[in-house]
């Protein structure tokens, strides 16, 4: 049985000149000034520098208002999207957010050299090896991941010189031609897991007391060692504390990571650029706004003065009818990328001043004990914007203050009762907690239960499974895991 209803629905969309304004207050300095580059690239009726611009656009204005002989061309047959890019993957996505603390243009360094791999494949040329001994080093090389390590089983790798590179051989001769591939430097590279790695690299010291002590437990202890049941070993390796204490040590001196020691590795060295700067003078906080994203940009003279020759003129050709849609199109584009620059530049300075006074006591004094919970809401609701906006503004953008420069989200965080009842900032809390672990006794770490207890008598009453969560959110490892001897 067919059933009709009607139904009323209340929705709201962006226009497409709405939703670039929002790309573009998302982008940081850098990603901007390349947004700004290829605008100005692909419109010609767009110029960078100092201009009359008032006059510009007034002739352009002047242009719409006076139009004659039925020739008006309506503002929705202009298409804005055309003249702005809107790739899948933008070109700032693919590089450093920023890249310096100044507003001087640098260019981002890259470290030179071959790769890791290759790095290997020229110390197997120093080595003997005959044909098929040399395709399965080529091949376990070249299975050697960032880190350093040879992670896939023998058996795999088996499989693998049979279906890619018909090479047929056996576990025994992979064995014996990795064992060869293992003598490579840097010490520990092609393991096959962390205890081979270290084993590795204590085979290639000198051989003393605290070594070979060292070498016993990683290969019959591992998993005692990794959980820092140190009283267990002692007994099982019947040692002092003290001589435990020396063979550890040996230990903490490898490298767990080969791979990432090599010095050939390319890396890309970044540097960022503050998109605001909070200074302190005579005691009040000070706002600015990165000059790069205030840039000079006028409508195109010349673009205006063609359409004043296209009105003047008494034989209106459908050629230069065409011409004269293709001119206020670009001319339409360039009078809304320079009103958008200027929205972006009032809400980023809108939005930055509203967090800036509300953490203010914060940005004057540096202690981070000092940040009040702030949520996107609050400043949204300060600045009447949508929420969305504020996440844009704080999401991307750094500020550069007198205590380093930060990511503008760091500042923001929940809140949760003190013993007074009052609302303090979970960071004020990771905050405490932080130093309460950094000074604790290493031998006997505090447990997640005593953590809890502490916090409770300087007067924050948070659950244990919240400091375990705050713990983690640290990167601190549990209290067993802390432990020195």
């Amino acid at each position: 049985m067919l059933k009709q209803h009607l139904q009323f629905k209340l929705s709201q969309k962006l226009s497409p000149q709405q939703i670039q304004l929002m790309k573009l207050i998302q982008l940081p300095t850098q990603a901007f000034e390349q947004r700004l580059k290829q605008e100005l690239e692909e419109n010609p009726a767009l110029e960078s520098g100092k201009e009359d611009l008032d006059t510009a656009t007034d002739d352009y204005d002047d242009m719409y208002e006076n139009e004659s002989d039925g020739e008006t061309i309506a503002a929705d047959d202009i298409n804005i999207d055309d003249y702005l890019s809107d790739d899948e993957v933008p070109d700032y996505r693919t590089q450093s957010n920023n890249y310096s603390a100044d507003d001087d243009e640098k260019s981002v360094p890259y470290a030179a050299g071959t790769t890791f791999n290759q790095y290997l494949i020229n110390q197997l040329n120093t080595v003997y090896l005959n044909d098929e001994e040399w395709a399965i080093a080529e091949f376990l090389v070249g299975s050697v991941d960032e880190s350093g390590y040879i992670r896939r089983p023998i058996s795999d790798i088996l499989d693998d010189l049979a279906f890619t590179q018909n090479v047929f051989t056996d576990e025994e001769t992979i064995k014996k031609v990795l064992s060869i591939v293992q003598e490579l430097d840097p010490p520990g590279v092609a393991a096959r897991s962390l205890e081979e790695c270290l084993i590795i690299q204590l085979e290639r010291k000198e051989l003393t007391p605290s070594i070979e002590l060292a070498k016993a437990i990683l290969k019959k202890s591992f998993d005692q060692f990794t959980k820092k049941h140190y009283k267990k070993l002692i007994q099982k390796h019947n040692v002092t504390e003290e001589e435990l204490k020396d063979a550890i040590s040996e230990i903490e001196k490898l490298n767990p990571k080969p791979g990432g020691s090599y010095s050939g590795n390319t890396r890309i060295i970044e540097h960022v650029v503050p998109d605001f700067s909070i200074r302190i003078v005579e005691g009040e906080l000070e706002l600015s706004l990165n000059g790069r994203n205030a840039p000079e940009l006028h409508v195109s003279k010349e673009y205006s003065n063609m359409l004043k020759g296209y009105k003047e003129s008494k034989d209106k050709t459908k050629t230069q009818k065409d011409t004269v849609l293709f001119i206020k199109q670009k001319l339409d584009a360039a009078k809304w990328f320079i009103d958008a620059i200027r929205q972006r530049q009032q809400t980023l300075f809108i939005t930055m001043n509203a967090i800036m006074q509300y953490q203010k006591e914060y940005f004057l004094t540096g202690d981070e004990r000092n940040l009040r919970p702030m949520i996107l809401k609050d400043i949204a609701d300060e600045i009447d914007m949508d929420v969305s906006t504020v996440s844009r503004v704080a999401n991307s953008k750094y500020v550069d203050t007198p205590y380093g420069t930060k990511l503008i989200k760091e500042y923001f965080s929940e809140s949760m009762k003190n013993d007074q009842g009052e609302d303090v900032s979970t960071k004020e809390i990771k905050k405490i907690l932080e130093t309460v672990i950094k000074n604790e006794e290493k031998r006997k770490p505090l447990t997640d239960d005593k953590l809890a207890a502490i916090l409770k008598e300087k007067g924050y009453p948070i659950a244990r499974r919240t400091v375990a969560k705050y713990r983690e959110q640290l990167d601190i490892p549990v209290a067993r895991l802390r432990k020195e001897i």
